[in-house]
């Protein structure tokens, strides 16, 4: 059987453990660069994905990402951080993990290996006609995200499969399948590096592209900020001020008439015309 792209040795890295701490660190880090490469080399089907993201977060629906191991934390990483980011509900962008929420802080890499538990996890999540869910796995032979995939396309979601091998089950399982070609890894099939530095970049990319064409963005600032702490509190005062050209005082006392909400304050500062 031929072997997996991401399980081959890297000639690059054969002597590692004789490797001075700088030679090491700087090997590691430089390999990195190939998940940007891979990236960008997928842009075509990564845009793909986005429009049908988008396309579904505007009409309410939701989108959902699948993963095992750190596919999944990277997948739930990013959904959790939607909502703070742009202003969307926790249930409109969530993350499903292998195993079930304490497979974020404890391993447990047998879960990955049961198709019937990926059905399970997306009819538990309730997955729906309209729906997109993005099945995350490096290797791209997940059996849960393999069998997620097959669940959501019987209920009528609109799939993505994101893996680090060609012609794999996660790709074929999938209406959009994005390849990022990261490799083999400096330390053999440790797919946590730079499959997993590229599967970071692809999530961030779909994420904060769809929330762009769906309206959570006004030019590069983050209008639908939510000022839970001190630091996101002066963030928002950054924006307002930046918006309506106005000091801080006067967009604290702006945002505060408008509670604290960025978009209203400026749709408010600005009139009709200067909608966000």
């Amino acid at each position: 059987m031929k072997q997996l792209k991401t399980e081959q040795r890297n000639p690059a890295s054969t002597h590692l453990d004789r490797m001075s701490t700088e030679e090491m660190a700087r090997l590691v880090i430089s390999a990195n660069y190939d998940a940007v490469r891979a990236a960008e080399n997928a842009v075509s089907t990564i845009s793909a994905a986005i429009d049908v993201i988008a396309l579904a977060l505007a009409n309410g629906h939701r989108l959902l990402y699948v993963g095992a191991g750190t596919s999944g934390r990277l997948g739930v990483l990013d959904a959790t951080e939607c909502p703070p980011t742009f202003g969307v509900s926790p249930e409109q962008v969530s993350g499903i993990i292998a195993g079930g929420k304490e497979r974020m802080f404890r391993a447990g890499e047998n879960a990955e290996d049961s198709l019937e538990m990926g059905v399970a996890a997306i009819c538990e999540a309730d997955a729906a006609n309209g729906d997109v869910v993005v099945g995350i796995s490096a290797a791209g032979g997940a059996a849960f995200v393999v069998g997620a995939l097959e669940e959501a396309r019987r209920r009528g979601c609109v799939t993505v499969g994101l893996a680090s091998n060609p012609d794999t089950p996660v790709l074929n399982a999938a209406d959009i399948p994005i390849f990022t070609d990261t490799g083999a890894e400096i330390l053999t099939g440790s797919t946590r590096l730079k499959a997993g530095t590229a599967q970071k970049i692809v999530l961030n990319t779909l994420s904060t592209c769809a929330m762009v064409k769906t309206g959570k963005v006004y030019e590069n600032m983050m209008i639908n900020l939510a000022p839970s702490n001190r630091k996101l509190r002066r963030r928002v005062v950054g924006i307002v001020c930046a918006i309506l050209s106005c000091d801080e005082a006067e967009a604290e006392e702006r945002l505060a008439k408008n509670g604290w909400s960025i978009r209203q304050t400026v749709e408010t500062g600005r009139g009709e015309d200067g909608k966000c």
